[in-house]
């Protein structure tokens, strides 16, 4: 059928004429069709059947009456409208695991069009390594493409976790909580590579293990990329006058567990940023980038220079000086995270409080809570006649935990007075 095939054309003459070409193209309907023709050449649409389509050439009498050479042009006819069918098999298998199909087919649609996958062999296969039927449906409808991987590359990708991860037990939490982390590359080489070029820098088992859960990009990464970036933090320890780089990299990664997922030139940037815009030495720096400001170097630079304007901003405005403005954003990093409205609507909630701001300007890790949760805990304090503006407001930011004990006291103490 011509639908299928390679239409060529080719006119030439004795005499060549030297016309522009221009490169035309035809509706979806037809798949796709580009042409390179020249500028007078004209098509348009026939009624006539050829194939499934036809184009009629019409030359203009300027063309017909010379001799010309025109350039070979090609088109192919396809059916672009079809979708791709997905496998039925495929779909009935899910459902009798219990997967959610419509989540797994929103978040990877592709897999559900292929005609070999493993979801049997990967149900087996995490069976036999303690994983429930409840775990394994979750984890195929937060990452279907798990399914994709074969029952040997399984069971070598598990075989070098284990070097790293104590038991079976422990790896399916991991899946659990991030099915990616484990099923995102089928590259066992290289992960291996990139486990043991990062124990010969000095990363201990622990560390790798924070890698993996948190940051199982850095395995998939190229050996090459992560060589950069540790050689790169290296360079940076000696420039700043450190004289452990190993005991650097690993304070940094440690930290900062996305660290070796970033580029070089975004760290770079950010560390010479924090060193101008705080106008710290080098030993600043090195205790600023290996302790709270480590995570802070994933910003893009726009975005914490977009962001500590902001703040420094908001912060004159209620009467803060520059020395104060400093010292309360490298007493914690992290509120550069905060984008000007989350900035602004956190310290407006606090000082509706009767909170007042040199108050947060001490405490600033309270900055850390939601909004939600610094509502919820200044009304349950007030209601237990805990004064917050005269009383220590750190516990708005401790641990649930922490912070229940402390208001369970509170609580006691209260119906002890009105006991008395």
């Amino acid at each position: 059928m011509l639908s299928k095939e390679q239409l060529f054309f080719s006119f030439s003459g004795g005499m060549q004429s030297s016309l522009s070409l221009r490169q035309m193209s035809v509706p979806k309907g037809l798949g796709y069709l580009t042409i390179m023709a020249p500028r007078n050449l004209l098509y348009m649409r026939s009624n006539f059947l050829f194939g499934s389509r036809c184009w009629m050439i019409r030359f203009s009498a300027e063309i017909l009456f010379k001799s010309v050479s025109f350039r070979l042009f090609s088109m192919k006819c396809d059916n672009a409208d079809s979708e791709p069918l997905e496998n039925e098999e495929l779909l009935n298998n899910l459902l009798t695991m219990g997967v959610d199909v419509d989540m797994a087919r929103k978040r990877q649609p592709g897999v559900f069009n292929r005609t070999g996958t493993n979801e049997q062999n990967l149900k087996t296969f995490l069976l036999s390594k303690g994983a429930s039927k409840e775990v394994i449906a979750s984890i195929i409808s937060r990452y279907p493409r798990a399914m994709t991987r074969t029952p040997e590359s399984l069971s070598n990708r598990w075989d070098l976790w284990r070097r790293i991860v104590t038991s079976d037990l422990e790896i399916v939490a991991i899946l659990e909580r991030s099915p990616e982390s484990f099923f995102r590359s089928s590259n066992n080489l290289n992960l291996e590579k990139n486990m043991e070029f990062l124990y010969s820098v000095g990363l201990t088992r622990k560390c790798l293990c924070r890698l993996l859960t948190n940051a199982p990009r850095t395995f998939s990464n190229s050996l090459d990329l992560n060589k950069q970036m540790v050689e790169f933090l290296q360079g940076v320890s000696l420039s700043l006058g450190h004289n452990d780089p190993i005991g650097f990299v690993k304070k940094i990664i440690f930290k900062n567990p996305f660290i070796l997922i970033q580029s070089t030139k975004r760290v770079k940037t950010n560390i010479e940023y924090l060193q101008s815009a705080f106008n710290l030495n080098n030993e600043q720096v090195l205790v600023l980038i290996c302790g709270p400001g480590a995570k802070i170097l994933d910003l893009s630079n726009d975005c914490m220079r977009r962001n500590y304007t902001n703040i420094k901003e908001r912060l004159f405005s209620l009467g803060c000086t520059a020395e104060e403005i400093r010292k309360f954003v490298l007493s914690c990093p992290d509120v550069i995270f905060l984008g000007q409205k989350k900035f602004s609507d956190k310290i407006d909630c606090l000082i509706e409080e009767k909170i007042s701001i040199s108050q947060i300007i001490e405490n600033p890790q309270i900055l850390d809570s939601s909004i939600s949760t610094l509502k919820s805990r200044i009304k349950e304090l007030v209601n237990v006649g805990y004064n917050l503006s005269t009383s220590n407001i750190s516990l708005l930011s401790w641990s649930q935990k922490r912070y229940n004990a402390k208001l369970k006291k509170l609580n006691t103490g209260q119906n002890v007075v009105l006991g008395n």
